[in-house]
């Protein structure tokens, strides 16, 4: 493996040379490091596939790309890069949960079934599944920029389709935008992983990667907490219609803003690799890697299999969750329509508090696996502690339980993409994440895409609570039918 030491930040334009390709079919670049059937880089700093190439293909460098390759070197506007791409990811996210928050207030509004409004969040699922492999094929194709840029544009695209839709009878229209920024995030999730290792030094990757996640969560959270406050539960339909578009209006505004962003600040890659092993996918590109052979070997390798199974139950559950919060909890709690967007964002905060510490945690121990299977268990001891607490009657509880369950859940989403990526090197990050990405899709599918066991599950902890009510109200009804007794008693004597 190579051991990579810290990376020099540019503080110039005058580069700091470390070590020279040798022209000889051997690479320098570390003393253990050659070019043969047993190369090894860390995984980490995630080489593309094509990596194992043979040795010709640096038998002789042209002049300035030798002297690029020769540096190793972390840009200045790498998080630049990632903070503008985990903004446009959180608007993208707030537009997924926007309308599944406020789940009653969009019934009233459009005349429609929860389930036709459940469905608003669920088509991000429904698009990404067939999208993924041809977005995937695009990303290896055309790079981080162009990816970027579709990804951002067609957010926007769908946030202004909205504002033509706040007429109870223009549900169709909201769909329609619904459906182009479900497009959208399909350009969007695969990315983390893929931006970490061409922009980060190999002590940063964990990182980055959930630095690039966070904004995902984030635009969760202010989903959850957002809709709530500026759309009131009304009756009237023009001043509703008017907070509605208050909110439309802000996020195509967001969305436009970061649209614009990403045209200025996102470059394809950095002047100089990274990481030596970025060095080396870069020395050692080759035109003619194999798509479709890259996903078959995926495929074959057990480890990620079962990675692969997990983390879709795991992303599957918190998605689920996420989709039918708000009718969950207004059906033990009435009226607590803001309470509902809080215990979402509840989830979120503490899983992102549990994303960033399990990115530093990576980045100095390299415990994956181990990391990964306490994170397991402490998803399954919160999520039965949040399902058997949640009819008690008290919100404190599910406010505490809630956060806990998050912690752990939601905390593990950037660290399975790290793992995958560790697997599966030298396997391309996006291919990667991607199949990671439709098993949770596919899982939420499975927990909430039918609607009678939807509505089972809802009426369960409702039933119950309804029989506590009645065992509770027992004695003053008895008291009432004894006094009544006594009053006919009274009146016949």
């Amino acid at each position: 493996m190579v051991n990579e030491g810290p990376n020099e930040e540019e503080r110039d334009d005058t580069p700091a040379p470390e070590t020279e390709l040798q022209a000889d079919g051997s690479v320098s670049v570390h003393p253990s490091v050659s070019i043969d059937p047993s190369l090894s880089v860390h995984p980490s700093s995630s080489a593309h596939p094509s990596a194992l190439a043979q040795p010709s293909g640096l038998a002789h460098p042209s002049g300035s790309g030798s002297e690029n390759l020769s540096v190793i070197k972390v840009s200045r506007r790498r998080w630049a890069v990632v903070l503008v791409f985990s903004c446009y990811s959180m608007c993208n996210a707030f537009q997924w949960i926007q309308y599944s928050s406020i789940n009653n207030i969009f019934m009233h509004f459009y005349g429609v079934s929860a389930f036709a409004i459940d469905w608003l969040s669920m088509c991000y699922m429904l698009t990404y599944i067939p999208l993924l492999l041809p977005v995937a094929w695009l990303l290896e194709k055309f790079g981080l920029r162009t990816i970027a840029l579709t990804g951002s544009a067609l957010n926007c695209l769908g946030a202004w389709v909205k504002l033509g839709s706040l007429r109870p009878h223009l549900f169709p229209v909201t769909v329609v935008g619904q459906l182009i920024c479900s497009v959208a995030q399909v350009f969007i999730l695969g990315m983390p992983s893929r931006i970490a290792s061409v922009w980060f030094g190999a002590n940063e990757v964990s990182t980055a990667c959930s630095v690039a996640v966070f904004g995902n969560q984030l635009g969760i959270a202010i989903g959850f907490l957002v809709p709530p406050v500026l759309v009131p539960n009304i009756e009237d339909q023009d001043k509703l219609a008017y907070h509605i578009s208050i909110m439309f209006y802000i996020i195509g505004g967001v969305a436009t803003l970061l649209l614009i962003l990403v045209i200025i600040v996102f470059k394809e890659k950095p002047k100089y690799p990274p990481s030596r092993a970025q060095s080396l996918s870069y020395a050692l590109a080759s035109p003619d890697a194999s798509y479709l052979s890259s996903i078959v070997r995926l495929f074959k390798n057990l480890n990620f299999v079962l990675l692969v199974i997990t983390y879709g139950l795991n992303a599957g559950a918190f998605y689920a969750l996420s989709t039918l919060l708000n009718r969950m909890v207004i059906r033990h709690y009435p009226g607590e329509e803001v309470n509902a967007g809080r215990i979402g964002l509840t989830i979120v905060i503490a899983g992102m508090l549990g994303a960033v510490l399990s990115g530093i945690w990576l980045d100095r121990s390299k415990t994956y696996k181990e990391t990964t299977l306490v994170v397991y268990i402490m998803t399954l001891v919160g999520m039965l502690v949040y399902t058997f607490t949640l009819n008690l009657g008290y919100l404190w509880v599910v406010f505490i339980t809630a956060g806990t369950m998050g912690f752990f859940m939601t905390g593990y989403l950037p660290l399975g993409f790290e793992f995958a990526v560790e697997l599966t090197y030298p396997e391309s990050e996006g291919i990667s994440s991607g199949l990671l990405n439709i098993s949770a899709q596919h899982s939420l599918r499975q927990i909430s895409g039918d609607r009678k066991q939807t509505k089972k599950l809802l009426r369960i902890n409702s039933r119950k609570r309804r029989k506590r009510a009645t065992a509770a109200n027992c004695p003053l009804l008895c008291q009432r039918i004894i006094s009544e007794r006594k009053v006919v008693t009274t009146q016949g004597t």
